[in-house]
């Protein structure tokens, strides 16, 4: 029991486990799963920066122009394609490929399609496409361009999975497409997400960039505005928001549905979108717009119907013409995918090799320089191939000088090879070419043409040798193909003209898009006393009929709107604010407000109400200081509440009255049954104290208060329901300063002590 468990078989001499090698599980999990991690992110979730490409897409793209999928050519099955890809570049799954291949077709997931399918490729939707045995693809124009002068060396290749084939470790990429398409992934560790962009602004800001290899990325934004997404959208992010996120790389986009307002007579209207955010699924956001309809949640529109076609075409009908549309596509865009979050994050392969987060600068050089090395390289290849061509001509050239003692040696010399190469001082490739020509080749007109080839190859090498001497001319040469891909992709065309728009999102009181989510109805909101709230439907008249849990009554019971919002406060000085729609319904006894919001065990209700914006509260506590607060300062915005009077234990908050604008004085009455009148203007107004001394107390403390205004007199009702009232003259004698300990109240005064017996 006591042996090393990494001990081999047969003990510690090792006996018959000599092929067992100690390994060190951390080491070995650290180094296999960093392994993993470089092999997804290099070859599966990050794009190269220079093509824009992935290895999946690099593939499929390498096998449709090994079939000669071009786009002037006819279509292929896709399983075919799918087959060669998985046969000879990629070896993972056949669905896999596909759903690439899928893609890199859809016309609303890819700005610039690099694949021309035929048949069913899924939709907007989210409906998928057909089996690859239904489909056809080709590549399309901007595809071409990607491969463009892949045969002319301008990439390195490399050997495939099994040995057999080559394939490009990247395309020459003529066209700018990580940019133009855009890409997602999720590596480990790290992920990308790049929105797709208008080309023609691309080819303008490269081209800038050429000129002025030091711009400033503010430059640069101004001519590439933001994303172009295929699927349109309004974009409502300030300019600001935008350069910093191309600065960096790093950024956010809000992106908004298109919609216009449509007139239907008699002041009606009704709102129909025509673009909705990239990457959302129409009928995804149109289940997800009924589901909240049917639950009551948007509560200013009536109905919604899909009427797409070919185009998005989405009606809402508003719930009568009075609903301002501004604010009704306010409330959706706040709970819907009409208004979506596109995150940018530039995370790419910096020259194939290491994952970098490039700002717009940084990624719009890489493609330069890679245009740069393409050019480069094709120009080699060119003039190695001119060099060889030039050399056999030269040869043929010789020939034709001598031809008579060419066709002695070839017809009687036993090595004519040997013998030529000594006589004439030609190359082993030259011979070859001689004695390869045919003898119809030996007529006059045949020696002008290759004179004539002669003279335009050494025309063309002096060129190509110009070019590669001088750096200037490169990238001139550059500019002009940029342009070129411009002009071709331009605004005035289709697929080039810009979808995305740029605008400012409505000041809208968010407020108002709060409430104008909520049906509006009335309730009834009725708090017992153990604490138990709810709220009926309909403002109930007689609350006598409220039926309550086994020894608990009613202890406050008021009319409210559903949009109210409804305020608590509390013996520990403390205001918490429910929502009016958010109160459990008037089926049962409701719920314990304790649940709703967390309210220390030693206090209870002192009052509940609708909010006023606009009213003005007094509040006392049990041994009489008390100020006044504006309900704007009161409402707390988390479960917790907030504190406005400052309280300690015995003392308690006991009042919270309204103030009307004309009150003008304040009646305190204590314990004692003493009442003391005094201006209200002597009270301050606070937003959170212990206040100042109303009344003064030889022992006990404040019982209840009112403000009123002294030219109306002050009102009181007793148990049996009856109104009293005392006039101006009549309260003489109980008018003084705040904080005096007044006189006895009046006769008639309720036993209890309170102004509402």
């Amino acid at each position: 029991m006591g042996k090393d468990l990494l001990s081999p078989p047969g003990g510690a001499d090792g006996g018959g486990g000599d092929d067992i090698e100690l390994i060190d599980l951390k080491k070995a999990l650290e180094e296999r799963y960093l392994a993993y991690a470089l092999s997804t992110i290099m070859g599966r979730a990050l794009p190269d920066v220079r093509d824009g490409l992935k290895p999946v897409h690099r593939r499929i793209l390498h096998a449709m122009r090994v079939l000669k999928l071009d786009p002037n050519t006819g279509y292929k099955k896709c399983a075919r394609i799918v087959g060669d890809v998985i046969g000879k570049f990629h070896p993972h799954g056949d669905q896999a490929v596909y759903d690439a291949l899928v893609r890199l077709a859809q016309d609303f997931a890819q700005r610039y399609p690099l694949i021309d399918g035929q048949g069913n490729f899924g939709n907007i939707d989210g409906d998928n496409a057909a089996a690859y045995r239904y489909t056809e693809a080709r590549m399309t124009e901007v595809a071409t361009l990607l491969l463009e002068g892949i045969d002319e060396d301008a990439v390195d290749f490399r050997l495939t999975y099994n040995e057999e084939d080559k394939e490009p470790v990247v395309l020459p990429g003529a066209f700018p497409n990580l940019l133009a398409n855009g890409s997602s992934g999720i590596a480990v560790g790290m992920a990308t997400s790049i929105p797709p962009h208008n080309a023609a602004e691309l080819c303008e800001a490269a081209l800038h960039l050429i000129k002025t290899p030091n711009a400033r990325a503010e430059t640069l934004v101004d001519m590439v505005q933001g994303p172009d997404f295929p699927t349109g959208g309004v974009i409502v992010d300030g300019k600001g928001t935008i350069i910093e996120a191309y600065k960096s790389g790093r950024g956010s986009f809000r992106v908004r549905a298109k919609w216009e307002k449509e007139e239907t007579g008699r002041g009606g209207y009704r709102i129909v979108v025509t673009e909705i955010p990239y990457q959302v699924q129409k009928s995804r956001l149109i289940e997800k717009i009924a589901e909240l309809l049917i639950n009551r949640k948007l509560p200013m529109l009536e109905d919604i119907r899909d009427e797409s076609a070919e185009d998005v075409r989405i009606v809402l009908e508003p719930k009568s013409r009075s609903v301002d549309p501004d604010l009704l596509m306010e409330s959706l865009f706040k709970v819907t995918d009409l208004e979506s979050r596109f995150s940018m994050n530039m995370n790419v392969l910096s020259g194939g090799k290491v994952p970098r987060v490039l700002g717009l600068k940084e990624v719009l050089r890489e493609w330069l320089d890679h245009r740069r090395d393409v050019l480069v390289r094709r120009s080699k290849f060119r003039l190695a191939q001119i060099e060889k061509r030039l050399e056999i001509l030269d040869g043929l050239l010789i020939a034709y000088l001598n031809i008579d003692e060419v066709i002695r040696i070839i017809r009687f010399e036993d090595e004519p090879k040997q013998k030529l190469i000594a006589r004439f001082e030609l190359t082993e490739t030259q011979v070859e070419a001689i004695l390869n020509m045919r003898l119809r080749a030996l007529a006059k007109l045949q020696e002008i043409e290759i004179r004539r080839e002669h003279g335009e190859l050494t025309e063309e090498k002096t060129q190509i040798e110009a070019i590669l001497a001088d750096e200037d001319r490169q990238w001139k040469i550059l500019a002009n193909d940029i342009g070129e891909i411009k002009k071709k992709f331009g605004k005035n065309t289709d697929l080039g003209r810009r979808r995305t728009r740029f605008a400012e999102a409505k000041e809208i009181d968010l407020e108002a898009v709060q409430q104008a989510m909520i049906e509006k109805e009335p309730i009834t909101v009725v708090i017992s006393e153990k604490g138990w709230i709810r709220a009926m439907r309909g403002h109930v008249a007689d609350f006598s009929t409220f039926a309550f849990k086994e020894g608990d009554r009613l202890k406050i019971a008021f009319h409210a709107d559903s949009h109210d919002k409804i305020v608590l406060f509390t013996t520990n000085g403390k205001f918490f604010t429910l929502g009016g729609d958010k109160l459990p319904g008037g089926r049962g006894h409701g719920e314990p407000v304790r649940v709703m919001i967390e309210m220390e065990n030693d206090a209870d209700i002192v009052a509940a109400f609708r909010h006023d914006p606009g009213g003005r509260l007094l509040l006392a506590s049990r041994a009489g200081n008390g100020f006044t607060v504006q309900q704007a300062d009161i409402i707390a915005n988390t479960r917790k509440g907030k504190q406005v009077m400052n309280v300690k234990l015995p003392d308690e908050a006991l009042l919270c009255v309204p103030v009307a604008d004309d009150d003008d004085h304040l009646a305190v009455v204590g314990e004692n049954r003493k009442m003391i009148l005094f201006p209200l203007e002597q009270l301050p107004e606070m937003t959170r104290g212990k206040g100042v001394r109303l009344q003064k107390y030889k022992d006990g403390g404040a019982k209840d208060a009112r403000p009123f205004r002294l030219e109306d007199g002050l009102s009181w009702t007793d148990s049996a329901g009856r109104t009293f009232t005392r006039t101006k003259d009549d309260l003489a004698e109980y008018l003084g300063e705040r904080a005096q300990a007044g006189r006895m109240v009046p006769k008639g005064f309720p036993k209890n002590g309170r102004f509402s017996g």
